[in-house]
């Protein structure tokens, strides 16, 4: 069986670090044996057909191989394209009416307990919002992440300690989907 999937790269290609040319992943993809290999924008997502069901695995993979090519550790996430196509269905959001800079996910590595957000009084962030869903948080930020001071509450590193988690705005969510359909 194959199943399409996006890889999420965390942290790569910000202000000058962890740079890793997406022609070169496309290449380290391709050499892990994946196939249909592609990649969105330059900030870490990759879509790939691939053999195994085992999302954990493939991200351990990908993480080896990065690591061994360019020298240094990049987190990532490997999310199936009916995953991603779930994600955005669940939306608790009017995504539809939004621009994609106004709502944002961010993937958890794991399910994350709504407990770890009890410290944070998200009342005191209207009109901002956050809700948890499958592995994933879904932040609605009216101006725009740059201003959003839930967000920066949200990216306290303290707050989901020991999870990986990697943020995308709707715009790349939904092209994700998209190229992530069988």
């Amino acid at each position: 069986m194959t199943t399409r999937y996006a890889a999420l790269l965390r942290g790569i290609n910000v202000g000058g670090h962890k740079k890793v040319p997406m022609a070169e992943l496309r290449e380290v993809l391709t050499e892990l044996g994946h196939r249909d290999v592609a990649t969105y924008l330059q900030s870490g997502n990759a879509v790939f057909t691939g053999d195994s069901d085992d999302e954990k695995a493939l991200a351990a993979a990908l993480e080896r191989a990065i690591e061994k090519r360019f020298g240094f550790g990049v987190d990532c996430l490997v999310r199936s394209g009916a995953y991603l196509s779930a994600v955005a269905d669940a939306c608790p959001f009017p995504a539809a009416s939004l621009e994609g800079k106004q709502l944002h996910a961010t993937f958890f590595s794991e399910p994350v307990d709504p407990e770890r957000l009890a410290s944070i009084d998200v009342s005191a962030h209207l009109p901002e919002e956050c809700r948890l869903g499958d592995r994933v948080l879904y932040l609605y930020a009216p101006n725009g992440i740059g201003r959003s001071k839930l967000a920066e509450e949200l990216a306290k590193p303290s707050l989901f300690k020991g999870v990986v988690a990697t943020s995308r705005n709707w715009n790349t969510v939904v092209k994700l989907v998209e190229l992530t359909r069988d």
